[in-house]
C-alpha cells in the first residue's frame, strides 16, 4: 500500500512539474513547435520511454486547414500543413478519425499484438518502426455535450488531436499514463494559446500584409497612429476589366482576378514590397526599405518581372481559352504617412499623403503616354541603376502639381505600348 501511494505521489509530482512548466511556456508565448519540442524533452527527462509524439490542430488560413507536429526521439521535430481538400484516405483510416467518428476521446493500443487485419495503417507502421504502445487523445477546446452533439470528423470543433508512442518492451507504465493525463489540461491551454497567437498573425498577415499585420499585432492599433516615411508607391491596375466583367461569368472572373493578383502579389512581396490593399481590379503597394536606392531598385525589378510574367500568363490563358487582359503600373517616390486611418470601429492600415495622390494621377496618364509602365523622375533619380533601360516619355503638367514632371517607362524590346 505504501509503495502504491509513493508511486502515485511520484506521478503526481511529475505531472505537477510539467503542468507548471507548460503554463509558464504559455505565458511566455512560445510557438507550437517550441512548446511541443520542449514538452517531449521534459517527458524524456523524467525517464518516460517516448518514441514519438504527434499533434494535429486546425488552422484558420486560406491555404491550409490544419497543421501537424511530429516528434521522434531519434529524428527530432517536423511540421506539416494540411491543405484544404477532400479528406485523404490515410486520415479516414487513422485512429484519430475513428475516435471522432465514434465519439471516443481516448484510445490505447498494444502494438506488440496487433491483429493481422488492423484497420489502422499508421499503427502497423509504428509497430514496424519499433513501437510497442500507442495512446491517443482528442482534446476539445470548447464545451461539447457528447450526448446531444455529434462530432463531425471532417469538420471537428476547435481542439487538438494528440498521440504518444512508446518503444519500451512493456510500453508506457501506469505511472507514465497518469503523468500524461494529469498534465493534459495544461498542455491543451498552452496549445490553445499558441494556436490563437498564430491564427492572429496569419489572419493579419493575409488581410493586411505581413508588415502591417506585424505592426498591428505589436500594438500599433490606435486610430491616427501614423509613421512618416519615404517610400515608393505602386499602383497596379488591370485594363479592360469593366468590359470583361460584363462578358465573363462571375466564377471565371474571380478566377482570373485571383490568377493575376497571385502573380503580382508574389512578385512584389518577393522583392521586399508590401501589398496594402486590393481596390477592385487594382493593387496598392509600397516599397518602404530604409535605403531609398534599394527601395526604388526593388520596385523597378518588380515592375519588370510583373510585365514579363503577365505576358507569359496571357499566352497560357489564351491557349486554354480563358479570359485574359493586360495591366498598367505606376511608380512614384515620396513622403507618405503609414498607419491607422478610419473610424473608431473600422480602421484601415494604409498610406496617405500628397505622394500617394500624385501616384494616382501618374497612373491616370497611361492612355496619354501610351505605355503600360510609368515611372516618375523621383524613382529614376533615387535608383541610380543601370539594370533597367529607363526611357523618358517627356515632361507633363499634372493636376495639382505646380511644376512639370518628367515621366519614364521601362523599355521593352517586345513592345510595352498599351
Amino acid at each position: 500500500m505504501t509503495n502504491q501511494v509513493t508511486q502515485q505521489s511520484q506521478s503526481q509530482l511529475r505531472a505537477s512539474e510539467i503542468t507548471d512548466w507548460l503554463l509558464q511556456q504559455g505565458l511566455d508565448s512560445l510557438s507550437q513547435h517550441e512548446l511541443l519540442e520542449g514538452y517531449c524533452l521534459k517527458l524524456l527527462g523524467f525517464g518516460m520511454p517516448l518514441m514519438r509524439l504527434h499533434v494535429a490542430q486546425q488552422a484558420v488560413h486560406p491555404l491550409y486547414g490544419g497543421i501537424g507536429f511530429d516528434w521522434y526521439r531519434d529524428a527530432g521535430a517536423s511540421q506539416q500543413r494540411y491543405d484544404h481538400e477532400p479528406a485523404p484516405q490515410r486520415w479516414m483510416q487513422s485512429p484519430h478519425y475513428f475516435m471522432l467518428d465514434t465519439q471516443t476521446f481516448e484510445f490505447r493500443k498494444n502494438l506488440t499484438n496487433l491483429e493481422e487485419d488492423c484497420p489502422f495503417p499508421l499503427l502497423v507502421e509504428l509497430k514496424e518502426g519499433g513501437g510497442t504502445d500507442y495512446l491517443a487523445v482528442a482534446l476539445l477546446f470548447e464545451k461539447w455535450d457528447i450526448q446531444e452533439q455529434h462530432v463531425d470528423p471532417l469538420a471537428p470543433p476547435e481542439g487538438a488531436l494528440l498521440s504518444w508512442t512508446s518503444d519500451a518492451a512493456n510500453g508506457f507504465s501506469e505511472d507514465d499514463i497518469v503523468t500524461i493525463k494529469q498534465s493534459l489540461p495544461a498542455l491543451g491551454l498552452a496549445l490553445k494559446s499558441a494556436a490563437s497567437q498564430q491564427v492572429a498573425k496569419d489572419l493579419l498577415g493575409v488581410y493586411l500584409g505581413e508588415d502591417a499585420g506585424n505592426r498591428v499585432l505589436s500594438g500599433e492599433i490606435e486610430r491616427g497612429s501614423l509613421q512618416q516615411m519615404n517610400a515608393v508607391i505602386c499602383y497596379f491596375d488591370l485594363t479592360g476589366f469593366t468590359s470583361l466583367s460584363e462578358e465573363t461569368p462571375g466564377p471565371a472572373l474571380i478566377e482570373m482576378l485571383n490568377d493575376y493578383f497571385g502573380v503580382v502579389v508574389s512578385l512584389i512581396e518577393s522583392n521586399g514590397g508590401n501589398v496594402l490593399k486590393f481596390m477592385g481590379d487594382g493593387v496598392l503597394a509600397i516599397f518602404g526599405q530604409d535605403d531609398l536606392q534599394v527601395a526604388t531598385q526593388s520596385a523597378l525589378k518588380s515592375a519588370t518581372e510583373i510585365r514579363n510574367r503577365v505576358r507569359k500568363n496571357n499566352i497560357a490563358r489564351k491557349a486554354e481559352g480563358l479570359p485574359f487582359t493586360d495591366f498598367t503600373l505606376a511608380l512614384h517616390l515620396g513622403e507618405v504617412f503609414y498607419g491607422n486611418i478610419g473610424s473608431e470601429t473600422r480602421l484601415d492600415f494604409t498610406v496617405i499623403g500628397p505622394a500617394v495622390n500624385l501616384t494616382a494621377r501618374i497612373s491616370g496618364m497611361h492612355k496619354s503616354v501610351g505605355r503600360r509602365i510609368i515611372v516618375s523622375d523621383a524613382v529614376v533619380q533615387a535608383s541610380k541603376s543601370n539594370d533597367h533601360d529607363l526611357v523618358s516619355l517627356g515632361r507633363y503638367m499634372l493636376r495639382g502639381v505646380s511644376k512639370p514632371l518628367e515621366l519614364f517607362t521601362i523599355y521593352d524590346v517586345e513592345n510595352s505600348k498599351l
